[in-house]
């Protein structure tokens, strides 16, 4: 069975994206070094040329704009972002120009861009290099904000964001994500439109609703429970988190009665609030537990490698609420997953980036 990484997948998506358009233009800070934004954008620039792919200077709200005006003037953009908490540089571009340009013109004009953004822990980075801010560009409307969370994920929605959608698309790639091995064969069957939420795992007893990196530890603690319980987590990969499934969800929650909501980001005003005010607000009658919800810790990210792991949530944690939730293993005191078990699929992260 082969296998492709989340880093290929991604690659492939940007070498198609500049082969399949030649209005594609690709660039950011580190797109054309050595490791070429951790090696997805490797080897492009020589392929397509500098005038499609191009370092930029270290100016995001000059250079968002420039993505604006690029879009405007027929080119696709692409846009990539080192680190996420560089966008808030860029958010007046984003949210008061980008998201509103549609609307403002009576959709006279269509802005098409993706703008890709890397999120998540390392190697102990701090809390201005670790933030994962999705709630803050989700809450503005006319921007798509996906998650990938696997290398088919990744790979469609991209070819789909370049060939089909007609506004602003914003991913957030998880660094955790890009040395995970995926098994090309196992499909992500994403129908028409892959901006949208997905049923990765069916179960029976606890819906699980994950957002990116976090979609791999439900599908780790779903395996490690089945192992030792008759438990079956249901997972759903949100995904598009400005454009939630809400029906799958609910489904789910009808069915099980009980639901996890797994987030990178903190809890407050963001996705874990928001899968909880859709069940609430639609069919708070279906669930027979409260709902649980698993963000990073509500501080700031600490710089400190065995503090910033204790800082995200884990499969560990997944799985010691899904047995909580259970009827009989309250309190459960069952087997949970070694520290370094849980971290053995993860790289060990050296620096500098």
């Amino acid at each position: 069975m082969s296998s492709i990484t989340y880093r290929e997948a991604v690659t492939a998506a940007m070498r198609h994206a500049m082969e399949s358009r030649d209005n594609t233009i690709l660039f950011g800070l580190g797109v054309t070094d050595h490791v070429g934004i951790f090696g997805t954008t490797s080897g492009l620039e020589e392929a397509f040329g500098p005038e499609r792919v191009f370092e930029t200077p270290i100016s995001e709200d000059s250079m968002t704009g420039f993505a604006l005006g690029a879009s405007l003037s027929g080119l696709y953009p692409i846009h990539v972002h080192i680190r996420a908490d560089f966008m808030l540089l860029a958010m007046n571009q984003l949210i008061n120009s980008i998201a509103k340009y549609r609307y403002m013109y009576g959709g006279l004009f269509e802005v098409p861009m993706l703008v890709r953004s890397i999120i998540g822990r390392s190697w102990g980075q701090g809390a201005q290099h670790s933030q994962s801010l999705q709630a803050l560009l989700a809450h503005a409307p006319g921007l798509h904000v996906v998650m990938p969370a696997s290398a088919e994920s990744a790979r469609a929605t991209y070819r789909y964001a370049v060939e089909s959608c007609r506004g602003p698309v914003i991913s957030l790639e998880h660094r955790l994500l890009y040395d995970y091995s995926f098994n090309e064969e196992l499909s992500w069957d994403p129908g028409d439109n892959p901006l949208s939420s997905f049923l990765i795992r069916p179960g029976n007893d606890v819906t699980i609703v994950a957002t990116s990196v976090m979609v791999q530890e439900a599908i780790r603690a779903a395996d490690f429970i089945a192992q030792r319980e008759d438990i079956g987590l249901e997972i759903i990969d949100m995904h598009c988190i400005t454009h939630p499934d809400e029906e799958l969800i609910l489904k789910s929650v009808r069915k099980t009665g009980r639901l996890i909501v797994v987030d990178t980001s903190w809890a407050s005003f963001g996705v874990c609030a928001e899968v909880a005010r859709i069940v609430a607000c639609r069919e708070p009658q279906a669930l027979k537990q409260p709902i649980v919800c698993l963000p990073v810790a509500k501080a700031s990210c600490p710089t400190a490698k065995k503090l910033e792991n204790w800082f995200y949530p884990d499969m560990s944690d997944i799985i010691s609420a899904a047995y909580s939730l259970c009827p009989g293993r309250e309190g459960h005191g069952r087997e949970l997953p070694s520290e370094e078990y849980v971290s053995q699929v993860h790289k060990s992260f050296r620096g500098p980036f």
